[in-house]
């Protein structure tokens, strides 16, 4: 199985503008979040790239790609069905080929010399199966990813066989069914937001899209029907995730990218000087004690 091709999800109300969100790479670098996800995508040695953006947004992608517009095509998502029908999207492009697959809000950090994109396909390259890199995620992060569950693959660190798929599990749900043997106990194998899919995952997302009883059914409630059908694995790569779409996701996104390249210095020089010029002596405000008729309404 070769993976050279790659879809980009960025269609999601409420979310289409982050990949137009400007950030400074480890070089210095003003870019978008697009061109830093597409080049991400590039060093794996993928080819052509599909992006599922909402109609009306092409002419601001376009203009967002920079000079990787050359490696760039874009299909729209016409109504708000939901991430399972957003990739379906993209099948014409995919055609019977493996390919990865990476979401418009998250930046990817790798922690070795291979980037993220190029781990998870030499994983799923040499095990010919769909793949989905996985982070291991605390507890309370629990209503912002897919979560999986599933045993050991002998002989290759952080390799797993998934049995189980859950879409943003309570942590009660979590605790009776997602426990993976050798994590820390309170953590879980999240979704990174990056997959290298087959075919056969389409052919799962059709399923769903299909079914009445779910409402904008999701990439995890399709790959919930994979280890049924064949191998399926999740691999925990070196690298961290970040999801830009989160409350100051940009600017720990940003921080994380400044801190891992040549302003390192400069970046933690001025953390430390904003960290000791912080307010010492935050103005509080002053509350009158509340009249006895608002009392009486409080307590009813």
């Amino acid at each position: 199985m070769r993976v050279r091709k790659a879809v980009i999800t960025a269609a999601a109300p409420n979310q289409n503008t982050l990949p137009l969100q400007r950030l400074v790479d480890g070089s210095g670098e003003e870019k978008t979040a697009l061109q830093l996800i597409v080049e991400e995508t590039l060093s794996a040695g993928v080819e052509e790239i599909c992006v599922v953006i909402q109609p009306g947004d092409e002419d601001n992608y376009r203009k967002a790609a920079g000079g990787s517009l050359g490696n760039l095509q874009f299909v729209h998502q016409e109504r708000p069905l939901g991430y399972a029908d957003a990739i379906l999207q993209a099948e014409s492009f995919c055609g019977d080929d493996a390919f990865l697959h990476l979401v418009g809000d998250h930046l990817y950090l790798s922690a070795t010399s291979k980037t993220c994109a190029a781990q998870l396909i030499e994983m799923a390259e040499q095990h010919s199966c769909p793949v989905s890199a996985v982070q291991s995620t605390r507890e309370h992060r629990l209503p912002y990813f897919g979560i999986v569950a599933g045993a050991s693959v002998p002989r290759f660190d952080g390799l797993y066989d998934v049995r189980t798929v859950v879409e943003k599990p309570t942590p009660t749900l979590a605790e009776q069914s997602l426990i993976t043997p050798g994590l820390r106990s309170g953590y879980y194998l999240g979704y990174f937001g990056m997959h290298v899919l087959t075919p056969a995952v389409m052919e799962c997302l059709h399923e769903v899209v299909a079914d009445q009883s779910m409402e904008r059914p999701s990439l995890s409630d399709a790959m919930a029907k994979l280890p049924h059908r064949g191998k399926y694995l999740a691999y925990q790569l070196l690298g961290r995730r970040y999801n830009i779409g989160e409350q100051y996701g940009v600017l720990i996104a940003q921080l994380a990218i400044g801190l891992s390249g040549r302003d390192r210095d400069l970046l933690l020089t001025e953390l430390v000087e904003l960290l000791a010029t912080r307010t010492e002596h935050p103005v509080t405000a002053t509350i009158d004690p509340p009249s006895e008729s608002s009392s009486l309404e409080g307590s009813n």
